[in-house]
């Protein structure tokens, strides 16, 4: 409500009388007071990372659209906890080696995965590590049927967590829900897209350490 001139007048003040709140220089970093995070491997290590407490939670709020054909990346973890009517799950890996693929490919150029396959998709933290993030969403735009569902999450705040020389791929992108809506809405349009955020101050600062 207040003008800029207005706003950067408050800020000089506050700054030259002290006045923020909490006072500069009395906040406590305690166990994040340090230059390298807590957890080397998201908090793994110590528990469950705090993305995956709200990507099943935003699975389980979905659950009635886990159903009929599905597919996943890497596993069908996800498929079999949060499926409804699952007549069949199929496994998306990148590179050939997992047993539990039943498609190997990338999604950026994967002629051979038929238009109109699945009834649901999930795409869970993988968005980021492709180059071509548009790309991989025409595909799966495509391979979904008319009236299928694409449930995907990708990291906002987040430690990268692939580098290239180190791993088989890198990472690439970190999200915004304002890009990742942008980017989804031009394949599925503006009535076919939602888009939601989680988290909060602390989560992030504590994802960050692990």
């Amino acid at each position: 409500f207040l003008s800029d001139a207005t706003r950067q007048k408050i800020t000089a003040l506050r700054r030259k009388h002290r006045l923020h709140w909490p006072r500069a220089g009395t906040i406590d970093f305690g166990g994040f007071d340090r230059l390298t995070p807590v957890s080397q491997v998201f908090g793994y290590d110590r528990g469950l990372p705090i993305d995956r407490y709200y990507i099943e939670a935003f699975l389980q709020a979905n659950t009635r659209d886990i159903t009929g054909r599905c597919l996943e990346l890497g596993d069908p973890g996800y498929i079999t906890r949060f499926g409804q009517g699952v007549t069949r799950a199929d496994v998306l890996h990148y590179v050939p080696g997992n047993p539990l693929a039943t498609i190997v490919g990338d999604l950026t150029d994967a002629p051979h995965i038929p238009d109109n396959s699945f009834d649901c998709i999930i795409f869970t933290q993988t968005l980021q590590m492709i180059v071509d993030p548009r790309a991989a969403l025409r595909t799966i735009h495509r391979i979904l049927k008319p009236d299928g569902v694409a449930l995907i999450t990708s990291a906002g705040i987040a430690k990268i967590g692939r580098k290239l020389g180190r791993d088989d791929w890198g990472e690439y992108w970190h999200f915004t829900s304002q890009s990742l809506h942008l980017i989804s809405a031009e394949i599925w349009g503006e009535a076919n897209t939602t888009i939601g955020s989680y988290g909060n101050v602390m989560s992030a600062c504590s994802f960050l350490q692990g």
